[in-house]
């Protein structure tokens, strides 16, 4: 069940590794020149607010107001540490957001898609090292007064469903799942795609248990022989093998790195060139990425809340993908606040990277009813039917019986809002 790139990428310990990272003095700054402060003596950082306005579109419009009706704080919990992936959570932060340092927390006013203040306040939790590489699930029934959302893949859910830590998610955050498998086209010019890569007996690196490999070597695309779970995120293997095995990944991060990004302490690159990629979800493993979730009993308890808070989830996707800069500010401000703290660095050209491949390659779009974060239950039902054979295989217990309608719901979608 290992979503993520790695815990290692970006801030690798490989001798002579250096990454190209968001950096600044112990001072921080933000992104406009002005100083931030620390609180209290506390490691909560009051970020100065930015100029413009933070949801990069013009202030008005009717606000809409969730005091009252929401928890006073909207909490929600990420799969890792602040990157252009979690883009649509950070737009919804207003100005005059503060850092917690040492929690790894973004906290400010909650701000509709209009940039107007909700009343509420919005904390975004990062997750990876900041959460010692929890699952969402367990993280969101650990902590309830503090987390009322979390980011929980659909097939995290299929796995969770039996167990006494089910979700049910409310908005698909991400059409497509970033996740994905790549390989040096240099190295094998004739491979299109992962099952080109089985064709071929290249030996793919990947995450130990995750569920789409099971799928994969299951239904003959790979081979059991070919892959090799050991992979924790160091890009030293691929790197010093000259590209001659292929490894998992996130479409919108890796293949910048490894152009980009990774470099020796003279600035060389270790790297340098493009590496080619296919999508998991392209190969039959259709898994809704992402998502934003909640346990199942907040469906009934916070029904009004959700039916305003799910609309400006969907509006800030699309202001997002249009409109990133504000966002990424406060992405960057977070990253350079406490990401060398646990291992994680990224800048200005990642996050441009990463919108722009976000949107060219449809992971963030509108669903097949053509409703910014929508489900469709078809399409869940066969993942449920491809990832309880895989989780029952590997010691889970998925619920007997399971529906989409268990792990996801669209009630609470604005049908009006799209890309």
């Amino acid at each position: 069940m290992q979503h993520r790139r790695s815990s290692k990428l970006l801030a690798t310990s490989v001798a002579s590794l250096v990454i190209l990272a968001a950096c600044g003095s112990d001072a921080k700054t933000t992104t406009t020149g002005a100083p931030t402060t620390t609180t209290g003596g506390t490691t909560a950082v009051t970020t100065a607010p930015t100029t413009g306005a933070t949801t990069g579109v013009t202030t008005g419009g009717s606000a809409v107001s969730l005091k009252g009706i929401c928890p006073d704080n909207v909490g929600i919990q990420t799969d890792w540490m602040p990157e252009a992936e979690h883009g649509f959570l950070y737009q919804m932060v207003g100005k005059g957001y503060t850092i917690d340092k040492s929690k790894a927390v973004v906290t400010g006013p909650l701000i509709d898609g209009n940039g107007n203040d909700t009343g509420v306040t919005i904390s975004v939790h990062s997750g990876g090292a900041a959460q010692h590489f929890d699952p969402v699930t367990k993280i969101l029934y650990d902590n309830p007064d503090s987390l009322l959302l979390g980011y929980v893949y659909t097939d995290e859910a299929i796995q969770f469903s039996g167990s006494d830590t089910p979700t049910v998610a409310i908005e698909s955050g991400f059409e497509k799942n970033p996740q994905m498998i790549m390989w040096d086209p240099n190295t094998y010019p004739d491979v299109k795609g992962i099952a080109d890569l089985g064709k071929a007996n290249v030996k793919v690196r990947y995450f130990g248990g995750a569920a789409y490999m099971d799928f994969l070597t299951g239904t003959g695309v790979l081979s059991k022989s070919e892959v090799d779970g050991s992979y924790t995120g160091d890009p030293s293997l691929f790197i010093a093998d000259n590209g001659k095995s292929a490894q998992q990944g996130f479409g919108s991060a890796e293949p910048y790195q490894y152009e980009t990004g990774l470099v020796d302490t003279n600035g060389k690159p270790l790297w340098g060139k493009k590496v080619s990629y296919q999508y998991i979800n392209d190969i039959g493993w259709k898994n809704y990425a992402e998502s934003i979730s909640t346990r199942p009993e907040n469906i009934t308890k916070y029904a009004d809340c959700f039916k305003k808070l799910v609309p400006i989830i969907q509006q800030a996707s699309v202001n997002y993908v249009n409109n990133p800069a504000a966002a990424n500010a406060v992405i960057l401000a977070a990253t350079d606040a406490f990401g060398k703290d646990f291992g994680w660095t990224y800048d200005q050209g990642a996050a441009d990277y990463g919108v722009k491949t976000i949107k060219a390659d449809g992971l963030v779009a509108n669903g097949t009813d053509g409703v910014m974060g929508s489900f469709d239950d078809a399409r869940v039902a066969d993942l449920i039917t491809k990832a309880v054979p895989v989780y029952t295989a590997q010691g889970a217990t998925p619920k007997a019986g399971l529906k989409p309608s268990d792990i996801v719901t669209n009630q609470f979608l604005d049908t009006s809002i799209h890309l």
